[in-house]
């Protein structure tokens, strides 16, 4: 009996050996790959894993306003907004505002910028290739270079390889990372997001200023990136005996953060002088709230309340936000956050304010908030096995509810991505 248990006991270690082998030489070879090879293999992952939810989802996916029943794949990724882009990438912007019953400005293609749409279109007359797909391509592949340039500002804040390419897994199987491979503008946005944060952190503020120029015609971010650039310079002032600002350097940043502010008003004054109304492009950001509080004029930090209200009751709703607000900004100050450095944790906080200042939360925003993806890092930095496998599997997990939420169409749905 015992002879007989010991032999079988070998043969079972024994078909596990090359299994065992296989993994260990697969290993091996990962960590032989140069690191942008390993980003590279991560994102391409990460996408497979977002790819196969989002074709369950189209496989139960009904008729819609977009598509058919079981729309494929690039058809399916080029709905809600992605229709937008493409009414923009056919037929510009309108010079007259479409109004409603009630005389108000409604919904239209000025709320898009045009860096996205027009960009496909271009790609689309030299290679005559259809609008779902080169769409989805170009989302797909700036997050590719996304994903690069955030292992390289990762490595350089938190100087730890080990650490940045595990924040890199989080950037790509991030709740909202399907983005990446949706007809949105988002991907390409992050790509310029990322690049302009990295050259700040790097001090190499000669080469922001046409990342900034696009970047502010691809999403709005003129007014959230100047205040950045001027608590940048408030703090490097701050410091300057420990780090040297020279006065070359001051005028460069202070020139730039001026510039981005010009480039946050340059599209709102382009829709009043093209249409003839000042506040076109306002009135048609207004129109999207509509639907929750009705018309109003926009009051700078009030929509939040107001759509805490909507969501949760007065006065809860008003009690809710605020503590948001209160842990929000104590969040900027811990000591995972604070290994992140100053300037990612200013970034974070500029956009967090503008967020304040003019965005109505609601289902999109989810959506909104991906330019906070510096603070992954700081999710990245704990080196427990169980902890990330946890995080993964958790934001996959958020992948899906997401999708289902947000991206699946039922029936005349109000939860828009």
């Amino acid at each position: 009996m015992s002879g007989t248990g010991r032999v079988g006991s070998i043969g079972r270690m024994g078909s596990f050996k090359p299994t065992l082998t296989w993994h260990r030489s697969a290993l091996v070879r990962y960590r032989l790959l140069p690191w942008w090879a390993r980003v590279l293999l991560i994102f391409a992952a990460a996408r497979v894993v977002t790819t196969i939810l989002i074709l369950i989802l189209a496989s139960v996916q009904g008729h819609n306003p977009w598509t058919g029943a079981h729309p494929a794949y690039f058809d399916y990724a080029s709905i809600w907004d992605g229709n937008w882009y493409k009414i923009v990438a056919y037929n510009g912007y309108p010079s007259q505002l479409p109004m409603t019953a009630q005389g108000h400005v409604g919904e239209n293609a000025w709320a898009f910028m045009p860096v996205y749409p027009f960009f496909v279109k271009l790609l689309m007359l030299v290679s005559g290739g259809p609008w779902t797909v080169l769409a989805v391509l170009v989302s797909l592949a700036a997050g590719f270079g996304a994903a690069l340039v955030f292992y390289r500002l990762m490595k350089h804040v938190l100087g730890d390889s080990s650490t940045a390419m595990f924040a890199v897994v989080l950037f790509s199987v991030a709740p909202v990372s399907p983005l990446f491979q949706l007809a949105y503008a988002e991907s390409l946005y992050t790509l310029l997001l990322v690049t302009a944060l990295y050259l700040v952190v790097l001090r190499r503020y000669e080469w922001l200023l046409p990342v900034v120029f696009v970047m502010a015609l691809t999403r709005p971010s003129g007014l959230a990136f100047g205040l950045f650039l001027g608590l940048h310079v408030l703090y490097r002032l701050w410091v300057r005996r420990r780090d040297p600002f020279p006065v070359g350097q001051l005028v460069a940043v202070c020139a730039l953060g001026v510039f981005s502010v010009v480039m946050g008003l340059v599209w709102p004054l382009l829709a009043g002088v093209v249409t003839g109304v000042p506040n076109a492009y306002l009135d048609t950001e207004l129109a999207w709230r509509s639907s929750y509080i009705g018309y109003q004029a926009l009051v700078p930090f009030t929509a939040w309340f107001q759509s805490g209200n909507w969501w949760l009751g007065t006065p809860g709703g008003a009690v809710v936000v605020a503590l948001l607000i209160i842990a929000f900004g104590f969040s900027l100050f811990l000591v995972s956050v604070r290994r992140i450095g100053i300037d990612l944790r200013l970034w974070v906080a500029s956009y967090g304010l503008y967020l304040l200042a003019v965005f109505f939360p609601q289902s999109s925003t989810f959506r909104i908030l991906m330019p906070m993806f510096p603070l992954l890092g700081a999710v990245a930095i704990p080196r427990s096995r169980a902890y990330r496998v946890s995080v993964v599997i958790g934001c996959i997990l958020a992948q899906w509810v997401w999708l289902l939420i947000c991206w699946g169409v039922d029936g005349s749905d109000w939860t828009p991505p």
